[in-house]
């Protein structure tokens, strides 16, 4: 079992549609093998997504608002409602909290499954971190980060023999579900956009994550998860990718401004590397070279996004886009596809 989660504590930096790409192509490229989406965000924009796209989003009928209304509600803030009830026993029966895609989106392999995001997981944080500071038992808070790891368990035994792999989409916030995700994920996938609030997004996740920073950030990152994990034995996820999205390209190469400020952005993972190699989830090589570089293709994601298809999927041509036409041309595409293929190689 392998577990991804994607992070990085700013917004806006193409997580859903990355987590997206990757679990719908490795459930495409590995027929035989179980692929499961845990959407840990409340905007739930890659269930969205998965279920069919955002041109349905305003339909009554839409796939997202039927799961809503079951009874329990067949989400993962269903599956968390049904462990605050009952904080420390395990849930033997996950197949309310489970939907197939390809029951709603014919254009998704069969053999993905997902555990639907939901906005209720905002209003059941609170709750959920008063219970992980319950006094008795003395590892409630030990037990409690581990409820979607718990989850991921249970599906394990769902799919028996067959090898499983799990995608985690997560908030920027470092919500208690959020943290939940990272105790859950074996590694982290961390997109970014070249700017200089995306490198303090990144810095952010190895101060939150792993209580690493300057002087003044880690003195306050240190008490609280960071430490905590430490104390009570609780692994975290390790820095896997690094992935530049939607990087403006001249001449097929990225333009000026963006290679400088990847570059910086290189610079300062090396530099955490230099002094925290266990950090990562190949300590023998330095971050830089993990980082992947995303060509902004915009029609491509907007058709792909809003219609549910995945790119191995998509077509070149014109799509019409409620009542407008949306030109995806051949070349860039390629390019396209090209990058995410070596994206994806990588997990």
């Amino acid at each position: 079992m392998t577990a991804y989660a994607f992070w990085n504590n700013k917004g806006g930096v193409g997580k859903s549609f990355l987590c997206f790409v990757a679990a719908s192509e490795y459930a495409h490229l590995h027929p035989k093998t179980d692929v499961y989406v845990i959407d840990l965000c409340p905007q739930a924009n890659l269930s969205e997504i998965l279920l069919g796209g955002y041109s349905n989003s305003d339909n009554l009928d839409f796939p997202i608002t039927k799961l809503l209304k079951k009874t329990p509600r067949a989400t993962v803030a269903g599956y968390l409602e049904a462990r605050l009830n009952s904080p420390f026993s395990m849930i033997t029966d996950i197949e309310p909290f489970l939907c197939k895609p390809r029951n709603f989106n014919n254009k998704i392999a069969n053999n993905l499954w997902l555990v639907c995001g939901d906005s209720l997981l905002e209003i059941l944080s609170e709750a959920i971190r008063q219970t992980s500071q319950l006094s008795i038992p003395i590892d409630a808070w030990k037990q409690v980060v581990n409820w979607i790891k718990d989850l991921m368990g249970s599906c394990i035994k769902k799919s028996g023999e067959r090898e499983t792999v799990f995608f985690l989409d997560c908030n920027p916030s470092f919500a208690v579900y959020t943290q939940l995700a990272l105790v859950a994920a074996n590694y982290v996938i961390v997109p970014f956009t070249a700017d200089d609030s995306s490198r303090r997004g990144i810095e952010n996740v190895i101060a939150l994550l792993y209580g690493v920073g300057d002087a003044h950030t880690a003195s306050y990152a240190k008490i609280n998860f960071a430490k905590r994990a430490k104390e009570e034995n609780v692994d975290v996820a390790k820095l896997h990718t690094f992935v530049c999205y939607r990087q403006t390209l001249f001449n097929k190469k990225p333009s000026k401004a963006f290679q400088a400020m990847d570059s910086i952005i290189k610079k300062t993972m090396n530099h955490i590397y230099r002094d925290h190699r266990s950090l990562f989830a190949n300590p023998k090589e330095k971050p830089s070279e993990n980082f992947v570089i995303i060509p902004d293709y915009h029609s491509a994601c907007v058709v792909a996004g809003t219609t549910g298809t995945p790119l191995s999927e998509l077509k070149a041509g014109p799509h019409t886009l409620s009542g407008e036409r949306v030109q995806i041309n051949l070349a860039p595409l390629k390019r396209y596809r090209e990058a995410f293929t070596k994206f994806t190689s990588h997990l």
